[in-house]
C-alpha cells in the first residue's frame, strides 16, 4: 500500500488501487452538526468530534493564547499519514508552535482505521465531505477566516490534500504537501484539476521510493493549469537541495522542493516515526509562510 509508514511500505501498489473506490469528484453535502456537549470557543487544546455521513469522527482543535472568537482567525488542517492519527501529525511537526506565534487555528482530524480515502489509498469513507463539514464547523463555530483555510499532510494525508485541492472546490487556500503526490486513477482526467486558485507548496525527498512519481504528478498538475516558471531563491546550505517556483494561469501558485538526501520524510521534524531533523529545512516554517503570503484568491 502506497504513502505508508516504512513498515508497509513493501505491499504493492495494484492492492492499494483497489482500496480507493470509485473516481469521481464527491458531491458537497450539508454540514452536520456537532456532536454533544456544545463547544465552547476558547484557547486551549480541545478533543472534538463531528458526525458525518452518519459516523462520529474525531479530531483535536489547538486555538492558541491569543485566540479571539470574536475575531477571524487563519486555519491549518494538518493530515497524518497511513496508519497513524491526529495526535501522531500534530506531535511531530510543531504546529502548535506557529499557532502561538501567528494566532492560528489547528485543527487534526483522524481519518477512519488509521487513514484517509485519498488518491492512492487509504480507505472508502467520505473524506472530502468530513473536511468540507469540518472547514464549514470550524468558521461558523469558532470564527475561521474562510479566505484563510489551508490544509497540509504527509504520505496518506498529502495525497488527501490533493484530492481535497480539487473536489472541495473553493474551500482551500492553499495545501502543503510533503512526501505525497497527485497521481492514481482518480487524476487520469485532464480536467482533474481544481475550479478555483489553490496554491501549492510541496516538499520530495529524492531518496522516496515514491519521487519520480510525485514529481511527475507535480508537472502533470502545472501543465494542466498553465504554470510558468519564474525565478526562485537559492535554498542555502551543503545538502544540495533546490526550489522551484511557477505561477499558473489562474495566478495559483507552485513551489517544489526537492531533497536528494531525504526520504519519505517530513523535513526539519525532531521527533515522530517520519522526521528528518537534519534534512536542511523546516517544512513546517515555510508551509505557513507560504499559506500566510496566499489568502484564497477569487476564481
Amino acid at each position: 500500500m502506497r504513502r505508508t509508514t516504512v513498515v508497509l511500505a513493501g505491499l504493492s501498489v495494484a492492492i492499494a488501487v483497489g482500496a480507493c473506490g470509485a473516481r469521481g469528484r464527491t458531491p458537497a453535502e450539508p454540514t452536520p452538526s456537532p456532536s454533544a456537549p456544545v463547544e465552547r470557543p476558547a484557547a486551549g487544546e480541545h478533543q472534538l468530534s463531528l458526525t458525518h455521513g452518519g459516523v462520529e469522527r474525531t479530531y483535536q482543535l489547538y486555538a492558541p493564547a491569543g485566540y479571539d472568537p470574536a475575531r477571524p482567525t487563519a486555519l491549518v488542517i494538518a493530515l497524518h499519514f497511513y496508519p497513524g492519527s491526529g495526535s501522531g501529525i500534530r506531535e511531530m511537526v510543531g504546529l502548535d508552535a506557529v499557532a502561538d506565534r501567528e494566532n492560528v487555528l489547528v485543527a487534526y482530524p483522524d481519518g477512519q482505521n488509521g487513514g484517509f480515502n485519498a488518491l492512492i489509498c487509504c480507505g472508502t469513507g467520505d473524506d472530502v465531505g468530513f473536511l468540507r463539514a469540518l472547514t464549514e464547523h470550524l468558521v461558523k463555530t469558532w470564527r475561521a477566516d474562510p479566505d484563510r483555510v489551508y490544509l497540509t499532510g504527509i504520505s496518506n494525508g498529502g495525497d488527501m490534500s490533493f484530492r481535497a485541492a480539487v473536489e472541495a472546490d473553493g474551500l482551500f487556500a492553499a495545501v502543503g504537501v510533503v512526501s505525497g503526490g497527485y497521481s492514481g486513477p482518480r487524476t487520469a482526467p485532464e480536467d482533474y484539476v481544481p475550479d478555483s486558485p489553490v496554491s501549492v507548496i510541496t516538499f520530495i525527498g529524492g531518496q522516496d521510493q515514491y519521487a519520480g512519481a510525485f514529481a511527475e504528478g507535480v508537472r502533470t498538475w502545472q501543465r494542466r493549469l498553465g504554470c510558468r516558471p519564474k525565478a526562485a531563491p537559492r535554498v542555502p546550505g551543503p545538502q544540495r537541495i533546490s526550489r522551484t517556483d511557477a505561477t499558473c494561469a489562474d495566478g495559483s501558485d507552485v513551489t517544489v522542493y526537492t531533497l536528494p538526501e531525504m526520504g519519505h520524510r517530513w523535513p526539519g521534524a525532531r521527533s515522530g516515526q517520519l522526521a528528518d531533523a537534519d534534512a536542511g529545512l523546516v517544512a513546517t516554517e515555510l508551509i505557513w509562510d507560504f499559506f500566510a503570503a496566499h489568502p484564497r484568491r477569487a476564481r
